[in-house]
């Protein structure tokens, strides 16, 4: 099942924040689609194939970035 995903990310400050995350969800199994803005992303995940832990795991992983919320996306 899909589930659309608005995260706040700290730590983030310029554009190559932005592509640093971008580049470690392009292709990542389970990420549908995303936006990612400075300081927060839009994120369109399947659950059986990625589990939220896996992609905020993955966030905090490409830098100096922390998840530090996030809200379902009313769609």
């Amino acid at each position: 099942m899909a589930e659309t995903l608005n995260l706040t990310i700290s730590g983030m400050s310029c554009g190559h924040c932005v592509s640093a995350i971008d580049r470690a969800l392009t292709g990542l199994d389970g990420v549908l689609t995303f936006d990612i803005q400075i300081g927060s992303a839009r994120v369109a995940i399947d659950e059986k194939k990625i589990p939220r832990a896996k992609l905020f795991a993955t966030i905090r992983e490409t830098g100096a970035f922390d998840v530090t919320g996030f809200a379902a996306a009313d769609d």
